[in-house]
């Protein structure tokens, strides 16, 4: 009897010590997970195949309220994640971003080609990478609201335009106007600063009529008593890209740097792609913007960052009416303001430009 209950001890024992020794490993596991840097949910081609190259920066981008690509890349960690120190500066509009290089207030800003082709004709500027908006989806939401009394293109004649200054819109106008028998001399075009002074003049009877996008301010404009919407930019030739702009120093200095930014732009537009959710509580939390609005602008305000030749092709053909209409004084190679080996290292697969 002695030789089985020893027996059983020993057997209780070496279950015990196994145990013991599992419950150790499992911890061990446990403290290495919870000590680990967490990833972010989405990565980019290039981050998902190789390992992240450090070239810290610290930048100033600017920004509008509605988009939600930088405020998710830097709320969510993405910008952290590759070493970019980034504070974000909010404008009215991009144009106004990109005015802001020219006084070094911010370092980094995106916009429509034409503030963008205007910032690389005047400075030592490079576009880095396009943001993938030209599309007809997103020229839909370019919705032109009028006074009760314009029931067609042709009774714009004599009246007053609203055209953001340092905006593409004179540009969206003359095509238009173009295209239905009008000339832009025929009607007068009246500079504002942002949507919000467009509204208000629009109210008061000081404009006739403003092109307007996205979908808070287009409830807005819907509300105003005595106004419709005519038409939008869809039915008409124009297709407005966007590109990102910096300075050839940054871009020279931190070659890396650039690459990782443009990473980590992408990994956000992919999380904003699958939680349009999440992404309307951060820009509610941050700027106050509806998150109905938010989660409805998604499919055409989200990025997706690379440079096709349908860019090259949008940029070619608006440069060639800044010049022609003065706005660029002197004319200059196109791709001598491109610096693609940024986006070409951060997302190969949507660099289709020059192949």
């Amino acid at each position: 009897m002695k030789i089985v209950k020893q027996r059983s001890i020993y057997g209780i024992l070496a279950i015990m010590t196994a145990l013991a020794v599992l419950l150790s490993a499992c911890g061990k596991e446990n403290d290495k997970a919870a000590n680990a840097s967490p990833s972010a949910p989405a990565e980019s081609g290039a981050a998902q195949t190789q390992e992240i190259k450090s070239d810290p920066i610290k930048i100033k981008i600017a920004d509008i309220l509605s988009n939600p690509v930088l405020r998710v890349a830097k709320t969510k960690g993405y910008l952290d994640k590759y070493g970019i120190d980034a504070e974000i500066v909010t404008f009215a509009t991009p144009a106004e971003g990109i005015n802001s290089l020219f006084i070094k207030q911010v370092d980094v800003a995106w916009g429509a080609d034409f503030p963008v082709l205007n910032a690389v004709s005047k400075g030592d500027y490079s576009i880095i990478a396009a943001t993938g908006t030209n599309t007809d989806i997103a020229a839909s939401q370019w919705k032109l609201y009028v006074r009760d009394d314009i029931q067609k293109a042709e009774d714009l004649k004599g009246k007053k335009l609203s055209t953001l200054r340092g905006t593409f819109l004179p540009y969206l106008w003359d095509a238009y106007l173009t295209e239905n028998g009008i000339a832009l001399e025929e009607t007068k075009q009246i500079g504002q600063g942002g949507f919000d002074e467009a509204y208000v003049a629009l109210k008061k009877g000081e404009i006739d009529a403003t092109w307007v996008v996205g979908s808070a301010l287009l409830d807005k404009f819907k509300a105003v008593e005595g106004i419709r919407e005519l038409t939008d930019m869809s039915k008409t030739k124009v297709r407005i890209g966007g590109g990102i702009v910096a300075p050839n120093d940054l871009i020279k200095d931190h070659p890396q740097g650039i690459a990782n930014f443009l990473a980590a732009l992408d990994e956000a537009s992919k999380y904003i792609t699958a939680h349009p959710n999440e992404t309307a509580d951060i820009l509610f939390k941050e700027v106050k913007q509806p998150k109905e609005a938010t989660i409805r602008d998604i499919p055409t305000n989200n990025w997706e960052i690379g440079f096709k030749q349908e860019s090259f092709d949008s940029l070619t053909s608006q440069k060639k009416y800044m010049v022609d209409a003065g706005i660029i004084k002197e004319d200059f190679e196109l791709t001598s303001k491109l610096a693609l080996d940024g986006v070409r290292q951060a997302i190969p697969e949507r660099v289709t430009y020059g192949q």
